[in-house]
């Protein structure tokens, strides 16, 4: 047997690293952009929940959105503790799911586009997609029924999913922080600033002052 030479391993090694270029060029390059869309349309089971407390300032009624039970309105004022809203991320995308801090109801969205308050949030027409729009306002659009945003009219109440639409004012909201009491350490143990006023010169002080320049 004879043995192989050192020109015969080049052309062996530069053919091997020829075909693994071939492969990888045949290869599509993976879409970034499509994997986020396909695990954004689907809940996550296994991301730990983000969860944040905000109040949602409507732009027609010029209230905040409250859920006193089943009933949801957009008519309360800020600081009111049925408008403190606890929003859980549904996926690591912008599917959200809405709930309200003082009645434990989450905001839902029925077949009609009637918003409901229900006790548990898991199906998918309890989930949103928040959309940050170019004007700095956010919409919410339902996730079992594409299309469909939350909306309320002037007078807080809300509007039929069915005619709502992204672009339209009723479906325009601004996230604000909920303005409740704020917990201070030593609250009761807090005294109010004392003044104290200076008192006059004494004679030793008097002597060791500059004398003034005579015009």
């Amino acid at each position: 047997m004879q043995p192989i030479s050192l020109q015969n391993l080049s052309i062996c090694f530069q053919l091997l690293m020829f075909s693994c270029q071939t492969q990888g060029q045949n290869q599509p390059s993976p879409n970034f952009n499509q994997y986020v869309r396909d695990q954004g349309a689907v809940s996550d089971q296994l991301s730990r929940r983000q969860v944040r407390e905000y109040q949602l300032y409507s732009r027609t009624s010029g209230k905040h959105v409250q859920v006193t039970g089943k009933r949801i309105t957009a008519t309360a004022e800020d600081g009111n503790k049925f408008a403190k809203l606890i929003v859980e991320t549904d996926t690591f995308g912008s599917r959200v799911r809405i709930k309200g801090a003082e009645s434990k109801k989450y905001i839902c969205m029925s077949k009609r586009g009637k918003l409901i308050g229900k006790p548990n949030g898991k199906s998918k027409d309890c989930i949103f997609t928040e959309i940050v729009l170019e004007n700095n306002y956010t919409a919410f659009q339902n996730a079992r029924y594409e299309g469909w945003f939350m909306a309320f009219t002037r007078r807080g109440r809300p509007r039929k999913a069915s005619r709502s639409r992204q672009n339209q004012r009723e479906a325009h909201f601004i996230k604000r922080l909920y303005r409740g009491q704020l917990p201070f350490p030593n609250a009761e143990r807090q005294k109010q600033f004392e003044f104290v006023g200076s008192s006059s010169p004494t004679r030793r002080s008097r002597r060791t002052r500059a004398p003034r320049a005579r015009t």
